[in-house]
């Protein structure tokens, strides 16, 4: 049933969306605006053989959420910027099918202030082990770190983090690819590992902005000192467009519950999984990802109505037999985060929905 938003002065709920935000202007708050989320999606498309297929247009994307058909709103493709679907100018010359009807005003707006914010690229969180499981090739590991942080072409901004038992930040967020590499070379090996715990803080950090969110973590073993259970870390990450690659030593690997969490987690935020028993196998994952965020499409679209305020499954299909046969990776869904409030000048207010 369709819902009617009213306003009311209360304490203003802010908490971070899953790409974007549409302004709805109130009539009777002039000064009030109602921020709606746009969810964005990070797409993989490969054959059989697991090569990418590139080339792809907006018209050739379907997404449902819930049984309930998606209008795409942005559209981007690899390192390239986004661009608003209306804009698009199909190779066919036909109108795009998941374009639906014109954007309104607000939409166009709000999308413009959106794409303006967002860059080619995506921000690359690293999370690295440094607890006591990481005493055996702990140099190999920060070589290998140090290699990927210096090909990353593909991305804007490297955040490189390290965990033990608590998180440190060594390089906040940043363009600067030195800082990064002096947070890597100051990392050390030594308490338990609370990974759940430390990557759940790191998907806030990254919820944070908007475009394309990566996180990257590197572990030599299972977690056995985290409170938070791993099914709320990937809840979160999928929640708020995070994926997350996870790269996984040996030790890990003969562990059979943590070898199933991380193929589950990685699999549910469109991410992947790596299993390395080497410093070269490590290499090639680290080399496989910068590949991975090199060839993904970006879509985003805005939630059309639906009375669900719990979990959303997504759906996301090519169109055409000759698409079929591919391959699609990308989060399975989310749960709806309470609407952020810009309220300028004006009280801050609380959202209330009532049925029709």
């Amino acid at each position: 049933m369709a819902k009617k938003y009213f306003l009311f002065p209360a304490l203003a709920l802010i908490l971070f969306s899953s790409y974007g935000t549409r302004t709805l202007a109130q009539e009777s708050e002039p000064n009030i605006r109602v921020v709606v989320d746009m969810v964005q999606l990070n797409v993989a498309v490969t054959d059989n053989k697991g090569n990418y297929i590139t080339g792809l247009h907006p018209s050739d994307f379907v997404i449902v959420e819930d049984n309930i058909p998606q209008r795409l709103a942005t559209f981007g493709e690899g390192n390239e910027p986004a661009y608003r679907v209306a804009d698009a100018a199909p190779a066919d010359g036909k109108t795009p099918a998941s374009s639906g009807t014109q954007h309104s005003a607000d939409q166009k707006s709000a999308e413009d202030q959106s794409l303006s914010a967002m860059v080619a690229g995506a921000n690359v969180f690293l999370l690295f082990d440094t607890s006591n499981y990481m005493y055996r090739g702990f140099v190999f590991a920060q070589d290998a770190i140090a290699d990927f942080v210096r090909s990353l072409e593909s991305a804007d901004k490297v955040a490189f983090y390290s965990y033990s038992r608590d998180l440190s930040r060594p390089a906040p967020l940043t363009s600067d690819r030195a800082q990064v590499l002096r947070g890597v070379r100051t990392t050390v090996a030594g308490d338990d590992a609370a990974l759940y715990n430390c990557l759940l803080l790191t998907i806030k950090d990254a919820a944070r902005y908007t475009g394309r969110k990566v996180v990257v973590v590197f572990s030599n073993g299972p977690d056995n000192s985290s409170m938070v259970p791993p099914e709320d870390v990937a809840e979160l990450a999928q929640s708020t467009g995070t994926a997350i690659y996870m790269i996984s030593t040996r030790l890990a690997k003969l562990e059979p519950v943590s070898t199933a969490v991380f193929e589950r987690m990685t699999a549910a935020t469109g991410g992947k999984v790596y299993f390395a028993s080497s410093w070269r196998d490590e290499q090639r994952a680290f080399a496989s990802i910068r590949d991975d965020l090199a060839h993904l499409y970006s879509l985003s679209y805005y939630p059309q109505a639906n009375p669900n305020r719990g979990w959303r499954g997504i759906t996301v299909k090519l169109v055409g037999d000759r698409l079929k046969k591919y391959h699609i990776r990308t989060r399975n869904g989310y749960r709806p985060q309470p609407s952020r409030f810009a309220a300028g000048n004006a009280t801050a207010s609380a959202l209330v929905t009532a049925p029709e």
